[in-house]
């Protein structure tokens, strides 16, 4: 255990749960990292990653972002190219950029987007894509023929990808210890309230086990649920 994640401990009771108040002033006073560190939220789940209906994946806008500009891939046709470049994109290009990626397994961006022209030739990337969460999906709002407002939307951090992992939990970072308490709340309030409404219909327990926030490399702090 290092010295410093020792001193942040001093000020948090694990065996403890807070309001979601309290947690966030605690997770940035035990924040001892000389970096502006991210606010995250992890979020267990009672259900069983191994059912396919019961995995979570959607998207949510946050109403104050993330504190992160993210790399945008555009996959477009020749005609939305200039399109994508003025929204901000960062990655742009159609059929040579699908073949890069499949020749090279690259992906150097957090997230795409694609007209539903592309999907077909995407197909020959989609296990790589898939594999990193890159994928672009209609249910995630990642696909359609406005190109220009959801690269615009993406770039923001502000519209956040929300899926679970292999465990069933959920892993999301919702502002930076820079961001002030009530940002930083209205977050956190709207990522809770869109993950209880993908509440799978097969799920009959408690949806919701438990939530804990943390800054990166700083102590857990449980929050009543």
């Amino acid at each position: 255990m290092s010295k410093r994640y020792a001193e942040a401990l001093k000020l948090v009771d694990l065996n403890q749960t807070y309001s979601i108040e309290e947690a966030v002033k605690l997770a940035k006073q035990s924040s001892t990292v000389k970096f502006d560190a991210a606010v995250e939220v992890h979020i267990r789940l009672n259900i069983d990653p191994k059912q396919t209906d019961q995995k979570i994946r959607t998207q949510v806008s946050l109403p104050h972002g993330i504190g992160k500009t993210m790399r945008v891939a555009a996959f477009v046709s020749a005609g939305q190219e200039k399109d994508a470049k003025e929204a901000g994109a960062d990655l742009i290009g159609g059929d040579e950029l699908i073949k890069q990626i499949k020749q090279t397994e690259k992906t150097d961006f957090d997230v795409a987007v694609a007209e539903p022209s592309m999907m077909k030739s995407m197909a020959t990337i989609a296990k790589v894509l898939g594999q990193r969460g890159l994928m672009p999906s209609p249910k995630t709002g990642t696909v359609g023929e406005n190109i220009s407002a959801m690269v615009k939307e993406l770039k923001s951090g502000s519209k956040i990808d929300v899926k679970t992992d292999d465990s069933g939990n959920i892993h999301q970072v919702i502002g930076k210890v820079s961001f002030d308490d009530q940002k930083l709340l209205e977050n956190f309030k709207t990522l809770k309230e869109a993950t209880h409404r993908t509440k799978p219909s097969s799920v009959k327990k408690e949806f919701v086990s438990s939530i804990t926030i943390s800054t990166s490399m700083g102590p857990g702090i449980r929050i009543n649920n």
